[in-house]
């Protein structure tokens, strides 16, 4: 299969491809997230997961929900749109404080409350989004930094010791802002992982995954992505260290994939579980290039990358979540076999499967407007 996309793909349909590929993988390995590999050949078979219809009917549900990787990503989304709609208005806004007061408002989605000695955080659009207030395995380190008193900041970090993968799973709209260099990617994602986790890993592998989501949203190829962002790392000196050890052992692994990759089981060990924001990063890139590899189209692409991506003892639904967002980045709603020029033909394309649809869709429309 090619590197790059051709033709072109409309940045419409990168974007619903995103959010959407992501939201895919996210509900595949929420599904078995806290089962090791025997647990998810018992509960499905050799195979482990595989597809949504076939995890429909091995769980008997109508659709598959999200986790807290697509609450928070959404809302974190939100927060940097109500900063662009700013821009727009011709008003100054701190890009920062728009994403503290969003990702508020999400930890008010599953505690019932503001945290104490938060700022007034007035509702937005997707607050009417009820389907987003389900409690599904919030992560510690984002409901105590978002607990805790006062904004992270980088010289003031909430849960300094903390680099859990809540900061990456949730970075790919910092990537996704059109026309920012990448010190600007760089800084937003850096104040958006200090909201809730302080370790130099945890902002680094954050700030990585959003620079190869840009790289691809800017028309390049998936191991050029990867590779500029890996460059990147080696600027930072200590504090990339980790994260960009976690990289070259992705690059390493996706070089010699086995013929089975995607089954349980399969995940190389090098790679670790994905519960810290290196291996998650790593864990992604893995699955979306032997994906790309691979396969001979898009959705087959996406299939394999979240097979590899969900079906493993660790942090699937990151993982999967993760990966799938590269590659819907990279093809769009090809990835989910939509051929979709504009917000409204991707829209109507995400898939029934995902509970979350509609407010998904309606992120596309807002974003799309408010960015185009």
């Amino acid at each position: 299969m090619t590197d790059s996309p051709a033709p072109a793909v409309p940045y419409p349909s990168r974007v619903a491809g995103l959010l959407a590929a992501g939201a895919a993988g996210d509900a595949l390995g929420y599904a078995v997230e806290f089962d090791d590999d025997a647990a998810i050949r018992a509960r499905l078979g050799a195979d482990g997961v595989t597809d949504a219809a076939a995890l429909l009917a091995a769980t008997g549900l109508a659709d598959l929900p999200v986790s807290d990787d697509t609450q928070m990503t959404l809302f974190v989304l939100d927060g940097l749109l109500e900063w662009i709609e700013w821009q727009n208005d011709g008003q100054a806004a701190d890009p920062a404080a728009c994403v503290w007061l969003a990702c508020l408002r999400w930890h008010r989605t599953q505690t019932g409350v503001l945290p104490e000695g938060a700022p007034p955080a007035p509702d937005r659009w997707i607050d009417a989004h009820a389907e987003l207030h389900a409690r599904r395995a919030p992560g510690n380190a984002c409901l105590s930094g978002l607990a805790s008193p006062g904004m992270g900041l980088p010289g003031d970090p909430k849960n300094p010791d903390s680099k859990g993968c809540g900061t990456v799973m949730r970075s790919a709209p910092y990537g996704m802002v059109p026309g920012l260099e990448d010190h600007h990617v760089v800084s937003l994602a850096r104040q958006g992982a200090v909201l809730t986790h302080g370790h130099p890993t945890a902002w680094t592998a954050a700030a990585a995954y959003a620079l190869t989501v840009s790289a691809v949203l800017r028309g390049l190829g998936l191991p050029d992505a990867v590779a500029h962002a890996r460059a990147w790392l080696d600027t930072v000196g200590a504090d990339g260290a980790e994260t960009a050890a976690a990289l070259d052992a992705a690059l390493a692994a996706a070089a010699q994939a086995p013929d089975d990759v995607g089954a349980p089981g399969t995940l190389p060990a090098a790679l670790g579980e994905g519960w810290v924001a290196e291996e998650a990063l790593g864990i992604a890139v893995y699955a979306a290039l032997v994906g790309q590899a691979r396969a001979a189209d898009p959705t087959a692409a996406l299939a394999l990358a979240l097979r590899i991506g969900a079906n493993h003892r660790g942090d699937s639904d990151s993982t999967a979540s993760l990966a799938g967002q590269l590659l819907g980045a990279l093809h769009g709603m090809a990835v989910l076999g939509v051929d979709a020029g504009d917000a409204a033909e991707a829209t109507a394309a995400v898939p029934a499967w995902i509970r979350e649809r509609e407010v998904l869709a309606e992120a596309v429309r807002r974003w799309v407007g408010a960015t185009s």
